[in-house]
């Protein structure tokens, strides 16, 4: 399949921020409805790497078909995310450019739904959603569902946990919510779910929590919960098993470490009794925290971030890019 220019594109057009496939892929369900669009980007919100594993696990489990490719040069700045290069000890061999695609994917069922996953954007956010509208009012779009993941205070013991956030509060069902309004740092994928809502479409957003010790490792089960949620809220027949095996391994892999480093171990088991006094005393309240203790602050929630995300700047200036190997408390 070729790829072409976006039509009649010029300067300052969001079209010319892509380049479609020739010809598209038909998306439309077998009800006539448009497909959902679920946004999975990469960078701010991605503990445990949960959000670009899932990407991967859909695209590489599935019937996948690209359809339209972003022009990093447009939207990345190299400079704060530096691509790798490869060095053969006497010349560059290549280097790994950052990406950002829309995927056409079938469920396990045979239901086509669009996958908009890569980098996050650093530049051109408005122009950004602008394309992403244009491309889902070419494909009529039905539902746009954004994926994240957020390191919080939860242990590895227990099931993952989310919470859910949508312009349509009906649509969510019985979705854990967080029940307070806050201030957040922004990301791309909370302005898409802001301004394609504000264009008609009904947006959902679903945030997996990755215990905050494990936030630098590549966290599976993390992944599963996000797409366990994704096909409850979308009605998607979307393949687990794999996740799901690749999470036991790392869940004995982890216990094993801690059994021989008691300092965690001692925190991992007060996250557990805080997680179960919780479970046990406010069944109905989309909190992670006991109830008898507040919701974490804006504030908090903008620290943790902030934290995250300079460990992730603190390991990309040492190593060339953070541990994804295996868990590593701290």
């Amino acid at each position: 399949m070729a790829s072409q220019p976006a039509e009649h594109s010029r300067p300052g057009d969001s079209s010319a921020l892509y380049e479609l496939e020739f010809p598209a892929p038909s998306v439309s369900k077998d009800s006539g409805t448009g497909p959902v669009l679920v946004h999975a980007l990469d960078g701010f919100a991605d503990a445990g790497n949960a959000v670009t594993l899932a990407a991967r696990h859909l695209r590489d489990s599935l019937e996948s078909e690209l359809v339209a490719t972003f022009r990093a040069d447009e939207l990345i700045d190299y400079r704060s995310r530096r691509p790798v290069m490869d060095f053969s000890g006497q010349a560059f061999t290549g280097i790994e450019m950052p990406s950002l695609t829309v995927h056409a994917i079938r469920d396990n069922a045979g239901q086509p739904f669009l996958l908009l996953s890569g980098a996050e954007p650093d530049l051109r956010w408005e122009q950004f959603t602008a394309a992403v509208r244009g491309l889902s009012d070419h494909f009529g779009v039905s539902d746009v569902v954004g994926l994240n993941a957020i390191p919080m205070a939860v242990p590895h013991t227990r099931p993952s946990t989310i919470t859910a956030h949508g312009s349509d509060v009906e649509f969510l069902g019985d979705l854990p919510r967080w029940g307070s309004p806050m201030k957040l740092p922004a990301s791309a994928s909370m302005m898409l779910e802001l301004r394609l809502s504000e264009h008609g479409y009904r947006t959902s957003g679903i945030s997996v929590h990755v215990p905050h010790y494990l936030a630098q490792s590549t966290y599976p089960a993390a992944a599963s919960r996000l797409l366990s949620s994704l096909a409850s809220l979308t009605n998607l027949d979307l393949p687990l098993k794999a996740l799901d095996s690749a999470a036991d391994t790392l869940r004995v892999q982890i216990d094993n470490e801690l059994a021989n480093n008691s300092e965690v171990a001692s925190v991992v088991a007060a996250l557990e009794s805080q997680y179960d006094a919780y479970t046990e005393a406010a069944q109905e309240q989309a909190s992670l925290l006991a109830a008898d203790e507040p919701l974490p602050s804006a504030d908090e929630i903008g620290d943790e971030f902030q934290r995250y995300l300079a460990e992730q700047a603190r390991a990309a200036e040492g190593d060339g890019e953070p541990d994804n190997d295996g868990p590593s408390p701290a």
